[in-house]
C-alpha cells in the first residue's frame, strides 16, 4: 500500500511541476481556439456581445514563464461581429470605428507580472480609433501537464479587463445612458511555442 502510495505521489508532483512552461521562446496563437470578445451595455439594460473575426497575437518570453514577456496583439477593425448586419455596419462607420480611418486595433505590453500561481497583470499600449492609452488586463494561463500526452508545447490564456469608450473616443454622439461608456473585454486562446 505504501508503494501505491509512493508512486501516486510521484506521478502528482511530475504533474504539476510539469505546469512549468518551456524556457525563452515565441508562441502563436492558434486561430482555431482562440476568440477575442467585448461586452456593452444597451440602454442601461441588456447586455450586448461582440467580436472580432480577423486578429493575430504572439507572445516572446525571456524566461521560465510568462513574466516580463511581450504580447502582442492585432485585430483588424472591420472584422468586428455582434451577430447584427445593420449595425455592425454602424459600428464601423465614423460613428464609432471609422474602420477605413482606423483599420487596425494594436495592443503591446510593457510590464507582465505574476500575481500567483496561473494569474498576471498585463499592462500595455492599446492604441484603438487613432487613440493611444495605457491599458491593464488579468490574465489566467493554463499549462496542461505532460501527462496530457501534447506533442507540442502550449499554453491557454483568459484575458480579461476593462477599457471606457470615451477614452478613445468612440460613439461621442451616443450618451452613456443609451450606450454604456465601459467595455468588458474578455479574450481566449491557445498559443503554440515554436
Amino acid at each position: 500500500m505504501k508503494k501505491i502510495y509512493a508512486i501516486a505521489a510521484t506521478g502528482i508532483i511530475a504533474a504539476l511541476c510539469a505546469f512549468k512552461p518551456a524556457a525563452p521562446g515565441t508562441w502563436a496563437v492558434d486561430k482555431n481556439h482562440a476568440k477575442i470578445g467585448f461586452t456593452i451595455t444597451h440602454n442601461m439594460t441588456s447586455d450586448v456581445d461582440g467580436n472580432f473575426k480577423s486578429f493575430d497575437a504572439t507572445i516572446t518570453t525571456s524566461g521560465d514563464d510568462f513574466s516580463g514577456s511581450v504580447f502582442d496583439f492585432s485585430a483588424d477593425a472591420a472584422s468586428i461581429n455582434t451577430d447584427n448586419e445593420h449595425r455592425d455596419k454602424q459600428v464601423r462607420s465614423a460613428d464609432f470605428l471609422d474602420v477605413e480611418k482606423y483599420p487596425k486595433l494594436v495592443f503591446k505590453s510593457t510590464s507582465v507580472k505574476k500575481k500567483n500561481g496561473g494569474n498576471y497583470e498585463i499592462t500595455g499600449n492599446l492604441t484603438l480609433h487613432g487613440i493611444t492609452k495605457k491599458e491593464t488586463f488579468n490574465a489566467l494561463v493554463r499549462i496542461p501537464p505532460a501527462a496530457v500526452g501534447l506533442t507540442k508545447t502550449v499554453a491557454g490564456f483568459k484575458v480579461t479587463g476593462e477599457i471606457k469608450r470615451s477614452d478613445f473616443g468612440i460613439g461621442g454622439a451616443f450618451a452613456n445612458i443609451m450606450l454604456g461608456d465601459e467595455i468588458t473585454i474578455t479574450a481566449n486562446g491557445e498559443f503554440t511555442k515554436s
